[in-house]
């Protein structure tokens, strides 16, 4: 049963015709990414926007335009990305019975930002994060399990909590043959860590970036390193975890030492390890998920906080795999 259309009209103040071009965005692509995600109908004239759909999507995009309009008045230079991210924000999936509240989450506070978790699962996510020492963030791209992640190191450090930050990826080469890598062993696999780099960077400046990583306050690894050692009152981050192998994985997680904090991220849908070698990330979120202290948040293509077709293009590639295993099973 569908629920009644409501019609109800909106009336932006002051009225400024800059503030309201800055809103509509050119050619209304702003409000026309708004009545695509909501269903929605807006129509404008002057300041006045009439609003049809639904009660609960019309009063989402009451209040998604009103906090748009204030962002304007402010000086904020919107763009289709500010407005999917504040979609996303609007709490549109209501929690179920027995979820926690997680409105109240802290932000994030980095040197050169303050990033506030989008979305369920990426509050879920960080209040996992700082509640456990050992933690996995897995989903598809965009998701923001990486980057979450190195704001929660970044924000540990800066408030003195741990004393290191080691960012840890498997060098695996992503379906293709890149051949000899040129330059000593940062150089060779620095291209493994460019999205690593580029978080820290975003969070703390390349200056004082480039200083912690000469003291070795910030490390950089590949995971072969990392046999060996013990790793205390430290942030470590496993990226790409979904191209260790089962050993390598257990290697990894028997490196924590005391006082320190591990998150694993990855995507099981992106393994690009050789044919036949199963990946120690799928492994081991059966091997664990029964064991107190350990958080595992699974992120949907809900989640991606990329351009909308991302999200689309995630869930066209689940239905498409879902629908070959089943044609699979027809066969044999």
């Amino acid at each position: 049963m569908t629920s009644t259309p409501v019609q109800t009209v909106l009336t932006l103040e002051p009225n400024d015709p800059h503030l309201l071009a800055q809103l509509c965005g050119q050619f209304d692509e702003h409000l026309q990414l708004i009545e695509q995600r909501l269903g929605v109908r807006i129509g404008v004239r002057g300041n006045a926007l009439a609003l049809e759909g639904s009660q609960s999507a019309v009063d989402t995009a009451t209040g998604v335009i009103e906090g748009l309009y204030r962002e304007c008045e402010n000086g904020a230079e919107l763009n289709p990305e500010t407005i999917h991210i504040r979609l996303q924000e609007t709490g549109l999936e209501q929690p179920r019975e027995g979820e926690p509240n997680v409105a109240a989450l802290s932000l994030i506070r980095t040197k050169n930002a303050t990033i506030k978790p989008r979305g369920k699962n990426q509050q879920l996510y960080v209040k996992a994060i700082k509640a456990n020492d050992i933690n996995f963030g897995v989903g598809p791209a965009g998701t923001g399990k990486t980057y979450l992640a190195v704001a929660c190191a970044v924000e540990a450090l800066l408030n003195h909590q741990v004393e290191r930050i080691l960012l840890v990826r498997p060098a695996v080469e992503a379906g293709e043959k890149l051949g000899f890598l040129p330059g000593d062993l940062a150089q060779k696999i620095d291209p493994y860590l460019r999205p690593l780099y580029d978080a820290l960077y975003e969070m703390m400046g390349f200056e004082v970036v480039s200083k912690l990583i000469e003291r070795n306050v910030i490390e950089i690894a590949p995971l072969a390193y990392m046999r060996g050692r013990t790793l205390n009152n430290s942030y470590i981050l496993l990226d790409e975890a979904q191209n260790t192998t089962r050993e390598q994985m257990k290697m990894f997680l028997t490196r924590i030492g005391f006082g320190s904090t591990a998150i694993v991220t990855g995507d099981a849908t992106q393994i690009d390890l050789p044919r036949g070698t199963p990946s120690g990330l799928t492994h081991v979120l059966n091997v664990l998920k029964e064991i107190d202290g350990i958080s595992m948040t699974f992120f949907q293509s809900k989640d991606v906080v990329r351009h909308p077709l991302v999200q689309r293009i995630v869930e066209a590639y689940e239905s498409y795999n879902g629908d070959a295993a089943s044609f699979d099973k027809t066969k044999s």
